[in-house]
């Protein structure tokens, strides 16, 4: 994609959604660490109703450790891997308070030591905690990206990569936030709504989806 119409791709999302910001609920940069860690291979949605009781009572690292694995597990078991992600968020609330004053680090290597951080969930907490210019790949923002041709590449660290250099400013800050929902609602897996995308025209994927209830035979065969 040009640069160009990349800046285009993005001042679009941009003044479609001026103020993007993350679906997962929490009050405090602890509350989202936890949520984004649950968030693996689970819709936020379901995070959001396994974590609101939760966050009542825990908001701060001392709390997760005192409320323990096991009262953990009955508070997210409606989440998938509930058994594991329950052991990480204990450990890491206990690394939190051994080695960070119970604050949560503003930095990707500090993150990424934590029980079950990867560097998805490290740069979703500096970018919607700390601010940071970060661009987390998931499964949404690496399809879009492929899929678009905004950002290719054959792993989530090479879309990451690529996005990085490729996105400009004013648009750095909020870029992974247009980019996964956008993922989400329109440029869906199975099936991308190309017939409402407001960058469909700048995006490489051929043939656009049609309207339901469009000849699809037709509508891949009429010039653009």
């Amino acid at each position: 994609m040009k640069k160009a119409d990349v800046f285009e791709f993005y001042r679009r999302l941009a003044e479609a959604n001026p103020h993007p910001e993350t679906e997962l609920e929490s009050g405090n940069p602890f509350q989202l660490l936890v949520a984004v860690v649950l968030s693996a291979q689970a819709t936020d949605a379901g995070v959001n109703r396994a974590t609101r009781r939760l966050f009542e009572s825990v908001k701060t690292p001392e709390q997760m450790v005192a409320l323990g694995e096991d009262r953990l597990k009955q508070h997210i078991k409606t989440i998938g891997l509930f058994n594991t992600k329950a052991k990480n968020v204990i450990a890491l609330s206990e690394a939190l308070v051994a080695t960070h004053g119970s604050e949560v680090p503003a930095d990707r290597d500090a993150l990424e030591a934590l029980p079950g951080v990867g560097r998805k969930t490290a740069n979703v907490v500096m970018n919607v905690a700390f601010g940071a210019e970060t661009f987390a790949v998931d499964t949404h923002i690496f399809r879009v990206g492929n899929r678009t041709g905004l950002a290719k590449g054959k792993t989530p660290l090479a879309v990451e990569t690529r996005l990085d250099k490729a996105t400009p400013q004013p648009f750095r800050l909020h870029a992974h936030h247009w980019l996964i929902l956008h993922g989400r609602y329109v440029c869906k897996a199975r099936t991308p709504e190309c017939w409402r995308c407001i960058v469909a025209d700048l995006c490489a994927f051929k043939p656009k989806t049609p309207p339901p209830g469009t000849n699809a035979r037709k509508a891949a065969a009429e010039p653009e």
